[in-house]
């Protein structure tokens, strides 16, 4: 019943996206900047495969209940370490990034968040769009991206990955994103009796023992009495990830998805006033 509660679900996100580039292409193409708005230096030209890149990352809104993906016992390798930013959401709720981003109202995947957070079956995790020139053999820098609630006690929000921009003949995009959840067992700490134990006596309920120094407690040639040991509880649990890499075109809308999470990708192509 889960599995094809979820498949219903993909199915009904891509017919609503399908309606959504359909209106794309029949709006026609995204319009070229000013000049005035692109991120050049007075005087400068625009530079040969330049493009402006952009990115929509969508949280399925869903009970984690209804999701039957078993990725819980996955091995998640660590957090790529890299010093480029997409978009971090911090504790406080302060967004950072490493890039010139453009005004959300400016970028042409816009419209498409707005109706799919209005359909009230998404929430819009991060908007963001920027220009740079992408030559071939481009070899991109990871993106470090971070959204999504706070998992309080494990130092993370909800969705933290990265994305990779590559070019050979086409561009290449590399989604690796991980949606985590709270995970659900605990096990007891070391001051918690073990289940059917006795409460342990405190220092001064404890009797000392024979040939015991009464200032420590300690006892000569006796081995230590076992306690349960404090164990943290494993904070998260892995809920779905994405791990796709596609081959983009210019002015193509591309849609990359788990049953949790989504991206809308959109490369526009700058070209040089004539």
């Amino acid at each position: 019943m889960q599995i094809d509660e979820i498949r219903w679900l993909r199915y009904a996100t891509r017919a609503i996206l399908t309606a959504l580039l359909l209106t794309f292409s029949l709006t026609g193409s995204a319009q070229q900047p000013e000049r005035a708005n692109l991120p050049l230096e007075p005087g400068e030209s625009i530079p040969a495969d330049y493009y402006r890149a952009e990115l929509v990352i969508l949280e399925r809104i869903v009970e984690p209940e209804a999701v039957n993906e078993r990725m819980s016992g996955r091995t998640v390798e660590p957090p790529i370490e890299t010093n480029e930013v997409l978009w971090s959401v911090l504790q406080g709720g302060s967004t950072e990034t490493t890039l010139d981003l453009v005004p959300r109202n400016e970028l042409y995947l816009a419209n498409a968040a707005q109706r799919l957070e209005r359909s009230g079956r998404y929430r819009v995790l991060v908007s963001a769009g920027w220009y740079e020139a992408f030559p071939p053999d481009y070899e991109g820098i990871p993106l470090r991206i971070e959204a999504g609630d706070w998992i309080e006690g494990a130092g993370t929000r909800e969705v933290e990955g990265h994305i990779t921009i590559d070019r050979q003949r086409y561009l290449h995009v590399g989604v690796h994103l991980n949606h985590w959840q709270p995970a659900k067992e605990e096990r007891p700490a070391i001051d918690e009796p073990m289940p059917g134990a006795a409460p342990a006596a405190t220092p001064e309920e404890a009797p000392t023992p024979e040939g015991a120094n009464p200032a420590t407690g300690s006892t000569s040639g006796s081995a230590a009495q076992p306690q349960a040991l404090r164990a943290e509880p494993a904070p998260l649990e892995l809920l779905t990830w994405i791990r796709e890499t596609r081959r983009m075109r210019s002015e193509e809308v591309h849609f990359l998805d788990s049953p949790t999470i989504g991206v809308l990708v959109f490369f526009k192509k700058i070209e040089a006033a004539e």
